[in-house]
């Protein structure tokens, strides 16, 4: 009898210290989850890629499981506003501008009625010699349809590479002129290519008219409250085959366990 009401007693202590834990330490920590992904499409051995058959699955999950996918300026509004989030709450980006995203993804996000934002390389619209991206009229289409235009660079250029002042501009300001004269609208979000940004980066970001814009595991911020250098989660193919990553990726809690590099 004395060994079961110790491990009775050891149990009831680990219960109630784990509930303390999570209470005192992880719940304040949550951070609504912004996935990442690029290509959809059956290339294989790029990490960059899912799949159609993946993606839709990742996004059936989150249909299934009840989740709120809001669009990432729902996300940074509420930042700004201190507002908090309910946990199953994540926000869909795409990076580059890859045709397959009009082609695979955005056919199964409009079926479930799920905004996204799509972060493009403005110098690749239409380029005879990018011809795995999307065109202007695509773009069009889906910015009519629920899905929101970012910039991401005119040249998909590494910013922090890049010194001269001016050209720095080029790529940031003149990504969001690109998307004005070709649509109409004001990009309001920017993504730096591979994540790298600088303090000057983020100023040219800020003065350009942005709300904010997206990295990738880069700057400090895990609590994701600079809303300048919002740290996102990359979704790949192999998240489909173990379920248990892709829950834990979209938990709000990935940032906590996982190293940050610095913005440049």
């Amino acid at each position: 009898m004395r060994i079961f009401k110790r491990l009775t007693i050891l149990f009831i202590v680990a219960v109630v210290s784990l509930m303390l834990f999570y209470v005192v330490y992880m719940r304040p920590r949550h951070v609504v989850p912004i996935l990442m992904y690029h290509a959809v499409s059956t290339e294989k051995g790029d990490s960059l890629h899912v799949s159609p058959a993946n993606f839709r699955k990742q996004i059936e999950f989150l249909h299934k499981a009840n989740y709120s996918v809001i669009s990432l300026d729902d996300l940074v509004d509420g930042i700004n506003s201190g507002s908090k989030f309910p946990p199953k709450t994540v926000v869909i980006t795409f990076d580059d501008g890859f045709e397959d995203n009009f082609l695979h993804g955005f056919p199964v996000l409009s079926k479930y009625e799920m905004p996204a934002t799509i972060f493009i390389i403005t110098g690749y619209m239409g380029n005879d010699a990018e011809k795995d991206y999307l065109n202007w009229e695509q773009v069009r289409v889906m910015s009519d349809n629920g899905i929101d235009i970012g910039a991401h660079t005119r040249n998909n250029v590494y910013l922090p590479g890049i010194k001269d002042y001016g050209d720095l501009k080029k790529e940031i300001v003149g990504s969001r002129e690109d998307i004005k004269s070709a649509l109409g609208i004001d990009a309001m979000y920017f993504c730096y290519p591979i994540g790298g940004f600088t303090t000057a980066v983020k100023y040219i970001v800020k003065e350009a008219g942005y709300k904010g814009a997206c990295t990738t595991n880069r700057g400090w911020d895990r609590s994701n409250q600079d809303v300048y250098e919002l740290n996102r989660v990359k979704i790949t193919n192999s998240d489909c085959v173990k379920p248990l990553h892709f829950r834990a990726k979209i938990s709000g809690y990935y940032n906590l366990f996982r190293s940050l590099k610095s913005g440049g």
